[in-house]
């Protein structure tokens, strides 16, 4: 197995510093720190055993095999997609699969030109570096990755004024794996050299359940079918909230059940935890309620939205409306967003006719 070195930012010393991210809403597809366990103990280490998403596996099954009969390393590999759908996870596989090791960091993590040059310098040949959260790279240091992508070499810059002179240092044959959920962001120059570039779809719910009896395997979990379906029902597409959903359901199997989770257990858990059948959970219903009443139904924009409910514009575009987007709760239009017939059979809310 790959051995993981989880790298946030670089100390003074070059020593390496971790990092945790952390939320309080229950149904947020973004890690949160009960997830860090337990996700690293459920994640699958080949693609032979990862679950879905068909077309990326294939697809890297060809070129990984590929690069190893050559003997080269894979061309850099940029994974896009909402959170939560084994981008990591992909990366630790690819790993893996190339006999590698995999360092990792996360974009917002490094901040200086040397910073990045000092992770690339102590990388060795075959490695894999994974970046997480690419799009928030500032400017310089990506500058430092063209070269070090296209040529395995950094260009440093040792002296100022006109006695400055640049320095070329060589780089091992590495491979950058670079995540991220805003690909619209990513500076064309550093996107195009990526070789390998990937979307991530969302899950069907037959291959969540497949994951969840999985992970309930892992855990020693007693879980029938009619269970699993439940809580992939409402685990919005994503592996990461049906394996923390599988978490929380078997502590109410195991107090208030006999300890097997059923249809009926995973109904009655997940209503506690105010889910509801199609994966809305309080936020979402608030929102959706706010452009109803508030807004009359009319089109809104993201910062007045933002506003009304208390959070900030890149929280709501980022976390809340991919989901209500993708299932048809909410629209975006060119005069803003507006709820459709859709989240008003689900809210139970008859829609008022306007006059045009």
């Amino acid at each position: 197995m790959a051995k993981r070195t989880i790298v946030t930012s670089l100390e003074g010393d070059g020593s390496l510093r971790v990092g945790k991210r952390s939320s309080k809403r229950v149904i947020t597809t973004q890690m949160i720190q009960e997830d860090e366990g337990i996700e690293t103990s459920l994640r699958p280490q080949r693609l032979s055993e990862y679950i879905g998403q068909k077309k990326v596996k294939d697809n890297l099954k060809v070129y990984i095999e590929a690069a190893k009969q050559r003997g080269e390393s894979l061309d850099h590999v940029l994974l896009y997609g909402p959170p939560g759908l084994g981008k990591t996870t992909l990366a630790g596989i690819i790993a893996n699969e190339m006999g590698s090791n995999l360092r990792i960091t996360a974009g917002p993590a490094i901040e200086k030109p040397g910073e990045v040059a000092a992770i690339l310098n102590n990388l060795k040949n075959g490695d894999i570096l994974f970046v997480d959260e690419i799009h928030r790279l500032p400017k310089s240091v990506e500058e430092v990755l063209y070269p070090a992508m296209e040529d395995y070499a950094i260009d440093v810059v040792i002296g100022k004024g006109p006695m400055a002179k640049s320095i070329r240092f060589e780089l091992p044959k590495f491979t950058l794996v670079g995540a991220t959920t805003r690909v619209g962001m990513l500076s064309a120059p550093l996107r195009d050299r990526f070789g390998v570039v990937n979307r991530l779809e969302f899950y069907t719910q037959e291959e969540l359940a497949d994951i969840i009896i999985h992970s309930a395997r892992k855990m020693n979990v007693e879980i029938e079918e009619e269970g699993a379906m439940e809580l992939a029902k409402r685990s919005r597409g994503t592996p990461r909230l049906a394996n923390r959903f599988l978490k929380r359901v078997r502590d109410f199997a195991q107090i208030k059940y006999d300890g097997r989770i059923t249809g009926e257990v995973a109904d009655f858990a997940l209503n506690l935890l105010e889910v509801d059948r199609l994966g809305l959970d309080q936020t979402d219903r608030r929102i959706l309620k706010t452009m109803i009443f508030q807004y009359g139904g009319r089109p809104v924009g993201v910062e007045a939205l933002a506003t009304a409910i208390g959070e900030e514009a890149d929280t709501v575009e980022d976390v809340y409306e991919p989901y209500l987007v993708q299932n048809g709760f909410v629209s975006r239009t060119p005069r803003g967003r507006v709820v459709t017939d859709k989240a008003y059979e689900h809210l139970g809310i008859v829609r008022e006719e306007t006059e045009e």
